[in-house]
């Protein structure tokens, strides 16, 4: 398999009466940690899906790469709880 990349699915903001947007330097939460392919000459650059099929537009890269932490799993193990697992299950295969 080529490099992969893991990109986060951010929670949506939530609208309020006061404000319609996530305040300046507000982190929204991860909803899900996906895995994508590389883009092809850039390994540090997201391709178009995630390896279960969804576009990464609008998701955000981590810093994390799997090259620089040997023998841990392919996502941050503080979002364990919220990895996809259809990515997981085709990084397993």
């Amino acid at each position: 398999m080529s490099d992969i990349v893991v990109v986060y699915e951010l929670d949506k903001p939530m609208a309020t009466r006061s404000s319609l947007r996530t305040p300046a330097g507000a982190e929204r939460p991860v909803r899900r940690v996906h895995a994508a392919p590389s883009a092809p000459g850039a390994p540090a650059t997201t391709g178009p899906r995630t390896l279960c099929g969804k576009d990464t537009f609008a998701m955000e890269t981590a810093d994390w790469k799997l090259s620089e932490h040997s023998g841990a799993p392919w996502y941050p193990t503080e979002y364990a709880s919220v990895i996809c697992p259809d990515c997981d299950a085709v990084i397993e295969t």
